[in-house]
């Protein structure tokens, strides 16, 4: 299987090549934008692979939730590539991405959602793989609810970003947590790999994200109400 993979949810873009389990991976570079240096990037990868596009099997993206404008861009990039191929495109959820990253078999992934929320979702092994237990959420960091039981272990931004909050809400059954993972292509081809294996994979035309949070931005009187500036 041979997939390109496109992870753009947060600001730290990274694109991977898998290829027949030889994973590339390299991180997009920030100067000027995800928008002026994705496709420059790409072109790199697949040069340096020794690949052409029309060699690749799936395109796939990060799907979300995650950076509104980046995640349209990931999706945009994958759709029109496999569009030009006549390839489909495989969408992987951002928090599944962390969750497969954390090596663990109780994971909490909160992610920084920015505007004083975090995107969450729990994740527990079973029957040897790891699965979300329920749908991802945007919630105040204050708000934020592990699953019944002990022994979970938080995953992602939300803990660097909003860790007087989160702790207190997540409580006891809490058991450790590392603030500093972001999503990763080369996961995130890795998930693409087994989503296709299990027929996943759509017409690039049948894309969708998951955004979770339909607000992209707060008004000033609620930028104020959260103790932020007019």
């Amino acid at each position: 299987m041979k997939i390109l993979a496109i992870e753009t949810s947060t600001d730290q873009a990274s694109i991977a090549l898998l290829l027949d389990g030889r994973l590339i991976e390299h991180p997009v570079p920030p100067r000027q934008g995800p928008a002026e240096t994705l496709l420059p990037a790409i072109r790199g990868l697949l040069a340096e692979a020794g690949v052409g596009l029309d060699a690749l099997d799936a395109f796939a993206f990060s799907a979300g939730p995650g950076a509104f404008t980046s995640l349209r861009l990931g999706c945009g990039v994958a759709q029109g590539l496999a569009l030009g191929c006549g390839k489909p495109v495989i969408p992987v959820g951002s928090l599944d991405v962390l969750a497969r990253a954390a090596e663990r078999a109780q994971v909490f992934v909160v992610a920084d959602a920015r505007m004083g929320e975090v995107y969450c979702a729990p994740y527990q092994m079973q029957d040897g793989q790891l699965q979300p237990l329920a749908e991802p959420v945007c919630c105040a960091p204050a708000e934020a609810r592990l699953p019944d039981g002990e022994g979970w272990f938080g995953f992602g931004s939300g803990f660097r970003a909003y860790p007087d909050a989160l702790l207190p809400a997540l409580g006891v059954g809490l058991a450790g947590f590392d603030p500093s993972p972001m999503p990763r292509a080369g996961t995130l081809a890795q998930l693409a790999a087994e989503a296709a294996a299990r027929g996943e994979a759509v017409d690039p035309a049948d894309a969708r994200l998951r955004y979770v949070r339909d607000k992209v931005a707060m008004t000033t009187a609620e930028r104020l109400a959260r103790g932020g500036k007019a």
